[in-house]
């Protein structure tokens, strides 16, 4: 049976696992499982203790995401827009990280973790919130504990294919490291790609605000949804006047006189990184014409266009809604400002 070569533990050993997540967990573009299901199969082999290249892990998740909460919590959520917009990975979406901390409060960082994305804005959402510093670090520190643990025990269930590969890479004249390289250059340009394919999607479809002013003072006003959460529409009740609130997660489809008209969608997302996502699942509806606006309601504002108040009825917690054509008033508005 090969075995790993023990000159790898001492060249990468705990501070090669702590510098990679590290490096992971603040944000850079390079993937750290490839350096735990390593350091799985050296503990594996007996070069290293199981638990030295553990707390390494967690180590780095605790400081990496110790810093995220202390900026979310001084700088609040224009530093969380800052994160999303300049973000290489299109799926990071502050959405998807609140939904989660509605259903399952500070126990999320038990499983943001393991899904792409969250790992990087959870720490700093959760310092935008009034949690205790000591429970967000419990909670940290358990989920890190079994992310690491995972990706490291799945190196050393997998011990010999990879001492295999390894020996296989050693062979043909290059090291781990250069494969790991590559792994890293991989996937960084994976998420460029993919942010670039956004950017040209978005750059066809997004309205921007001056547009979006001009046609609502036209004969045919669109129909402005909301898709702001719902926890940020009751910290900050302001609207685009006319705006109706929408609930994506809704099963049911809208009127269809309603879905044929020019329909302009926007939430908080500096780089709208979830608008592709709510004109597909607008599109599944029923809608046709879906446009999100550049820049959110943000970008609205910075404009210095006008918001109208949001009446305090329309601001029920999200299990009070059934679906987004529930409310009357909402539909009085639609018929309002919809094209005859």
């Amino acid at each position: 049976m090969p075995h790993v070569p023990t000159s790898l533990a001492s060249s990468w050993g705990a501070w090669a696992v702590f510098v990679s997540v590290l490096a992971t967990q603040l944000g850079v573009p390079v993937p750290a499982a490839p350096m735990l299901i390593l350091a799985g199969t050296l503990v594996a082999a007996g070069s290293v203790p199981f638990w030295q290249m553990l707390v390494a892990a967690v180590l780095a998740v605790l400081i990496a995401d110790s810093l995220w909460f202390t900026a979310g919590r001084l700088y609040g959520r224009s530093f969380l827009n800052s994160l999303v917009r300049f973000s290489l990975s299109i799926d990071t979406t502050l959405r998807t990280a609140r939904r989660w901390f509605e259903r399952f409060g500070v126990p999320l960082l038990a499983l943001s973790k393991f899904v792409p994305g969250l790992g990087l804005v959870s720490a700093p959402l959760l310092g935008t919130t009034q949690i205790d510093v000591r429970v967000f670090v419990l909670w940290d520190v358990i989920g890190a504990t079994a992310w690491a643990s995972f990706w490291m025990l799945g190196g050393a269930a997998l011990q010999d294919q990879i001492a295999r590969l390894i020996v296989l890479v050693r062979a043909n004249g290059t090291t781990v490291i250069d494969v790991l390289v590559i792994i890293a250059i991989g996937f960084a340009l994976y998420r460029w790609i993919r942010r670039e394919q956004f950017r040209q999607w978005l750059a066809k479809y997004h309205i921007t605000p001056m547009q979006l002013d001009a046609m609502m003072h036209s004969d045919t006003p669109p129909v402005i949804y909301d898709a702001r959460p719902a926890d940020i529409r009751r910290r900050e009740p302001y609207r685009i006047a006319g705006a109706i609130a929408l609930d994506l997660d809704s099963p049911d489809r809208v009127d269809q006189l309603y879905a044929e008209h020019e329909v302009v969608v926007y939430c908080v997302c500096p780089n709208e990184a979830t608008a592709k996502t709510i004109a597909r699942q607008l599109r599944a509806k029923g809608f046709r014409n879906v446009r999100p606006l550049k820049g959110g309601l943000d970008a609205w504002e910075k404009h210095g266009y006008p918001t109208e108040p949001i009446p305090p009825e329309h601001l029920r917690a999200p299990a009070d809604r059934d679906h987004i054509d529930h409310d009357m008033d909402d539909m009085v508005t639609i018929r309002a400002t919809a094209p005859e």
